[in-house]
């Protein structure tokens, strides 16, 4: 099976390529190789590459900047997806198209479906949201839009990075405790993405995340901990708990988007790991041969 990878140079786009299954021949396309905000440039790829799978990782995901900028977003979140999925309509291969959990408001207290009512709060969560619209309007039976949440890596820009710079360099850091989720591994969400290219049969909307729920605050604390076990931070790091109120930014965020994953996981064979088992697997990643 041969499968283009989009956004291959983003944290799910490598964990894809690191964990590409022996039947596969993959092809992986960084933004600078491939601008999926240019229709020309992906017709022409799909039909001289002609994949039987395209697995969309790439995306605008600056979600501040986004209020500012909301073309940039739209540009690569709303139209991208549409490109992708004309090319592969008229190459008759199927597309799986990342997502997120800011296409909803944050306003539930139990897990959102797949099927929940949408309403972004923001610039961000609306181009993603345009972007699962034309997916699933043009290829309703060989697509599926994957959202996930909180995803984070051993590389690129994420809340984990971040965290542990901010902790090494000031030894103290305050983060907000009222907004709840699922920190999940980029790691994870290549896994049930490469499940997903064996089966052609599943198509629609669906989540998954890893197991688990937490506030960032939880999230920034588990870190602290796991991370001065393994030796990558000092012993001593404060971590304070603050309400969004008290860290004002220029999008709204969702303060509850745990997502309910159980349609998907009753039609695949994948294991969902605890956040806290694939956090503290991620920063063993992190440790030096020395440590």
């Amino acid at each position: 099976m041969k499968v283009l990878i989009t956004g291959a140079h983003g944290q799910v786009g490598r964990s894809l390529l690191a964990t590409v299954p022996e039947a596969v021949t993959a092809i992986g396309l960084s933004h600078a190789e491939l601008d999926i905000g240019d229709a020309a440039a992906v017709h022409r790829v799909i039909a001289a590459q002609r994949p039987q799978v395209i697995l969309n990782a790439a995306a605008y995901t600056a979600v501040d900047r986004a209020e500012t900028d909301s073309e940039s977003a739209r540009r690569v979140n709303a139209l991208g997806p549409r490109h992708l999925a004309e090319a592969a309509a008229a190459q008759g291969a199927r597309l799986l198209h990342l997502s997120t959990d800011f296409v909803f408001d944050g306003r539930s207290s139990t897990p959102y479906t797949p099927e929940a009512p949408t309403a972004p709060l923001g610039a961000y969560g609306r181009s993603k949201l345009e972007g699962e619209q034309a997916v699933r309007a043009l290829l309703p039976q060989a697509s599926v839009v994957l959202r996930t949440a909180w995803v984070y890596a051993a590389q690129g820009r994420n809340f984990l990075l971040t965290m542990l710079r901010l902790m090494a360099e000031q030894h103290q850091v305050r983060v907000v405790c009222d907004q709840i989720g699922t920190p999940t591994a980029a790691s994870s969400v290549a896994e049930v993405l490469w499940a997903l290219t064996a089966r052609p049969e599943i198509s629609g909307v669906h989540h998954f995340t890893d197991a688990g729920t937490a506030s960032w605050y939880d999230f920034a604390m588990a870190i602290c901990e796991e991370a001065t076990r393994l030796g990558l931070l000092p012993p001593g790091v404060s971590v304070t708990p603050i309400r969004s109120a008290e860290y004002p930014s220029a999008a709204r965020r969702p303060a509850y988007s745990v997502l309910d994953c159980s349609t998907l996981l009753a039609a695949l064979p994948v294991p969902q790991r605890h956040w806290r088992d694939t956090l503290r697997e991620t920063l063993r990643s992190l440790q030096s041969p020395s440590c």
